[in-house]
């Protein structure tokens, strides 16, 4: 089992590419702590997990809530593997977008994920090593419509977590940025409006997208093998070397794409 006697913390494990990676960290013998704001479906994930269910460990926790993050690292004790994956995403124009809405896709995708990370690392230098992981999006390597402050904070990620894997590299802690494209999770279901209320209706281009297992599976590989960044998706991934080699192709692409 490739994560044996590994502990692993991971955020958003309540759903979609969490609950994913929760199952699979079980599978491979790691003990996990499941992390997010509904406490129920927490539980029920745990329960889901059957004769291994003793390996999770529930922690609840809100992103936003930064006093309540140093509290959690302190319970959580030892961790291995910090799996950043909580967030929320966003269907609403820029210019029609208050700022407070914006703030608050920040306060959960950027800095809930680097205060947990800042709150985990003295204990990972100690302990002599670790490894973090960033769950990003592909929307992180470029802007993509109705997500202006979620495409922000995506990027902004990629430019903390690439600087921290350089600063800690002869501390022996492994930093990795992951960026999936489209799964078949909830999330778009909980974007946030222009109002600031949840969607509540799934996104076409989701509902056709990766299934969270196998995104999870994927995922595993990458962090087993430490690799810095890894782009999980289907076709869309192409999106990212467009970007890269042809921008001319990606923004024809781009101004053409369904958003939803």
């Amino acid at each position: 089992m490739k994560f044996a006697n590994k502990i692993v913390w991971i955020t958003g494990a309540s759903s979609g590419i969490g609950e994913a990676l929760l199952y699979e960290f079980v599978h491979e013998g790691a003990e996990v702590i499941a992390s997010a704001r509904r406490v129920n479906e927490l539980e029920r994930v745990r329960e889901n997990c059957g004769e291994n269910k003793e390996k999770v460990r529930i922690l609840p926790l809100d992103l936003t809530d930064i006093e309540g993050i140093q509290q959690a690292a302190t319970q959580a004790g030892r961790v291995d593997i910090l799996i950043n994956n909580g967030g929320i995403s966003q269907r609403s124009l820029a210019h029609e977008t208050p700022l407070e809405v914006d703030r608050k896709i920040f306060e959960v995708n950027y800095f809930g994920q680097v205060a947990l990370t800042k709150a985990v690392l003295p204990g990972m230098i100690e302990q002599g090593g670790g490894q973090v992981v960033a769950v990003s999006s592909i929307t992180g390597k470029f802007g993509f419509p109705l997500r202006s402050a979620y495409s922000a904070t995506k990027h902004a990620l990629h430019g903390f977590f690439e600087t921290l894997g350089f600063e800690l590299a002869d501390k022996n802690i492994q930093v990795s940025v992951i960026n999936p494209g489209r799964i078949r999770t909830n999330i778009s279901l909980h974007a946030l409006q222009k109002d600031g209320s949840p969607q509540e209706s799934m996104d076409k281009g989701l509902d056709e997208g990766m299934a969270p297992e196998d995104c999870a599976k994927r995922m595993l590989k990458a962090i087993y093998q430490k690799k810095p960044e890894a782009n999980i998706g289907g076709k869309e991934i192409m999106m990212v070397y467009f970007k890269r080699y042809m921008p001319w192709l990606f923004r024809r692409i781009a101004s053409k794409v369904d958003p939803k």
